[in-house]
């Protein structure tokens, strides 16, 4: 066995397109029927697909899930993603490890790998 891909769920697949393309910088890979699009990052495979959002967490620790994305410059990605429209919610408990979510309440922390 070996992993395959990543499955995200969200209300609206082709607004949520849009956050995954243009704040975080995916590359989308193929749309079908208008609600299924499959994205990558750095060899990672992702598909947005409608579902439901039940269980929605306040913060970071206590959601069920989390998205961990790994930077060489925290400082410039911030900067960077602050200016695509971008707002963290806070740390994971450091400031090292900024947090913050997609449209739909899907958690995701930003690290440098060799600096956390």
């Amino acid at each position: 066995m070996k992993f395959g891909h990543i499955e995200i769920f969200v209300t609206d697949p082709m607004t949520s397109k849009i956050f995954y393309e243009s704040i975080l910088g995916f590359e989308v890979v193929d749309v079908q029927d208008e609600k299924y699009v499959w994205m990558k990052s750095d060899g990672a495979h992702f598909l947005l697909r409608p579902g439901r959002m039940n269980d929605q967490s306040d913060t970071y620790s206590s959601s069920k899930s989390a998205f961990v994305i790994y930077t060489e410059d925290l400082e410039e990605s911030i900067a960077t993603l602050e200016s695509r429209g971008l707002k963290f919610k806070g740390s994971d408990g450091s400031p090292k490890c900024p947090t913050f979510t997609d449209p739909d309440g899907n958690w995701f922390q930003l690290v440098n790998p060799n600096d956390h």
